[in-house]
């Protein structure tokens, strides 16, 4: 489950919700009359809506990202950019290094001036905007974090273009729900709605978007906020493949997670309860990491001084990767390394760990000294790493034991997911719909389960909560279903 956990409670027996801190307020915004409830269909109509403009959406920011990659590392003008397969070796040697300092001075200076809750990883500021804003985000929000990412992701900045897409698809929601007259909550599942259909969109993974709406954005959990969220969806998932076609994610081997019915497979799920531990404690890391670093960076004065020398840093890294390798490896998504990671042809236990621990402390500078972008796929590539390093060593120590390197990187991967949002519903079944192999979701289950735990002991708060605590705005720690409060 979630951090979150759900209650059943009816609107006619109210129900109280204990939170760590003083429990959210709907009306932190002046309470006015609303408008009649829309019915259930009309609410589904606009959440089509907003599944079509929010696909749509995606497509055009992947364009983006594609040019302004194309651009700042080929010298090339073109929009075609396949992000899992490895940057080509780039016409400016040593000088790659200043490609993510120029994309941080213009992220700096669009989100300064434009709208500064387009900074960081988004997700947040649209929890942000459903618990304290009845669901309001400033329309500008999702022209600026579609321009303000796509510059960082494409300049090479170490974060992700899920969380992006999730605000611009949450922030079509919003617009759309404050242009007709609605009541707050109703607001706020389009709201939700854009977000699922944001990372469903982008992964290809409409039942994972579903989840990830129910589990970190819906305040209630019913068929009149259910029905809207899976309609948006489903519908910017089939936008989606319009476009990029009906393949996975990644491509995996064929029986990625085999396990046999065999009392020997005691010891495999041993081993994937191992890395569930190992992960958890990676994802407590990754989220006191990175807010250290944001309060680090805060500390230089002046907002394009501390992002020119995160980016500095960020682009040495890249550089000094591929003097050592070959490859810049931690640059943008870092979908190229996954997908090599998956397909075996990253084995040394070592440099396995090293990336992990490469992309997590780039992921924290960018992010930390003011870049746009999202955790998740960092996430992805921080736990694919240290699934394989840990498989890799486990091979190292006891030579044909019963496991696999591509497999245990996809755990990996769910584990950090699961751990670090605090979404494990979500990390499961995105991994299964990544994989499409059902033989991964008993080992997924396991180690996220474990993750979660691990990471909830040593942090509280998980990567999204822990930025709105700071801020003093905790989030609820249990969920209302069919709740008609508001």
């Amino acid at each position: 489950m979630t951090d979150q956990t759900i209650s059943t409670a009816t609107a006619t027996e109210p129900h109280f919700v204990e939170v760590a801190a003083k429990p959210p307020s709907m009306s932190s915004q002046p309470i006015t009359h609303e408008a009649q409830r829309l019915p259930l269909l009309v609410l589904s109509l606009l959440a089509l809506a907003v599944g079509v403009i929010t696909g749509i959406g995606a497509v055009l920011f992947r364009g983006l990202i594609g040019l302004i990659h194309n651009l700042l590392f080929l010298g090339k003008f073109a929009f075609a950019y396949n992000s899992s397969q490895f940057t080509a070796t780039d016409p400016w040697g040593p000088f790659i290094i200043l490609v993510p300092v120029i994309g941080g001075i213009g992220v700096t200076w669009i989100v300064s001036n434009f709208a500064p809750e387009a900074k960081g990883h988004g997700v947040p500021e649209v929890m942000d905007a459903i618990y304290y804003k009845r669901g309001i985000i400033r329309p500008v929000v999702a022209l600026v974090k579609s321009i303000a990412s796509a510059l960082a992701i494409g300049s090479g900045a170490a974060v992700g273009r899920e969380g992006p897409i999730i605000q611009i698809g949450s922030a079509l929601g919003s617009t759309l729900g404050q242009i007709i007259s609605m009541r707050a909550g109703q607001r706020i599942t389009l709201v939700a709605a854009g977000a699922g259909a944001g990372i469903a969109a982008t992964f290809n993974t409409p039942i994972g978007g579903v989840l990830f709406a129910m589990e970190l954005m819906l305040p209630e959990i019913s068929v009149d906020t259910f029905l809207p969220v899976a309609v948006a969806t489903g519908t910017a998932t089939f936008i989606g493949r319009l476009f990029f076609g009906s393949e996975p994610a990644f491509s995996v081997p064929i029986d990625l997670a085999a396990i046999p019915n065999d009392p020997s497979s005691i010891v495999t799920l041993l081993l994937y309860a191992v890395l569930g531990v190992v992960v958890g404690v990676a994802a407590a890391a990754f989220v006191r990491i990175l807010h250290w670093l944001e309060d680090g960076f805060d500390l230089i004065k002046g907002r394009y001084l501390r992002h020119i020398l995160g980016m500095l840093v960020v682009g040495t890294m890249m550089y000094a990767l591929w003097l050592a390798q070959g490859h810049y490896f931690i640059e943008g998504v870092g979908y190229a390394t996954i997908q090599a990671t998956l397909q075996g042809q990253i084995i040394a236990a070592g440099f396995l760990a090293l990336l992990a621990i490469a992309k997590l402390l780039a992921t924290s500078i960018s992010l930390g000294s003011g870049s746009s972008g999202g955790i998740f796929s960092p996430s992805l590539f921080i736990g694919s790493s240290l699934g394989a390093s840990f498989a890799a060593l486990v091979t190292l120590i006891y030579p044909g034991a019963p496991i696999s390197l591509p497999a245990f990187a996809m755990v990996g991967m769910g584990a950090m997911v699961g751990g670090g949002t605090g979404a494990a519903m979500t990390a499961v079944t995105m991994i299964f719909e990544m994989t499409r192999d059902y033989n991964i979701v008993l080992p997924m289950i396991l180690a996220v389960a474990l993750a979660l735990g691990v990471r909830r002991l040593l942090s509280r708060e998980n990567m999204y909560t822990a930025k709105l605590v700071r801020r003093g705005h905790p989030v609820p720690k249990a969920l209302h279903a069919n709740s008609r409060s508001r």
